[in-house]
């Protein structure tokens, strides 16, 4: 299973953004039998748009084969658009590596 975690730097222990959509990084997170599989850090190239930042986020994340997105907020647009590819979406804060503890021991 794929996860994406907005992000504001490049690592685990970095907080998660604030916002979906215009946040810095997402960290790609494959799970599997309850443990991290690998990582892939994913510069958000929509974060600077005036206009459909959480869309264009929302459409990088399903190119990635995402099926769940951890962020603080995701805006209405993006979250039309997350649904539209089935991808659940999971509220958290603090840092990446501890709210992705959390929904390892679905919490």
């Amino acid at each position: 299973m794929k996860i994406a975690i907005s992000s504001i730097g490049k690592s685990l222990d970095d907080n998660i953004a604030e916002v979906f959509g215009r946040c810095p990084y997402f960290i790609i997170v494959d799970i599997e039998k309850g443990g991290i599989k690998g990582t892939e850090i994913l510069k958000n190239t929509g974060d600077g748009q005036q206009n459909g930042a959480g869309m264009a986020a929302a459409k990088l994340i399903a190119e990635k084969g995402a099926s769940v997105v951890i962020a603080k907020n995701v805006g209405p647009r993006a979250l039309d658009v997350l649904k539209q590819f089935d991808i659940d979406i999971f509220t958290g804060s603090g840092t990446v590596k501890e709210i992705l503890q959390k929904f390892i021991d679905k919490k």
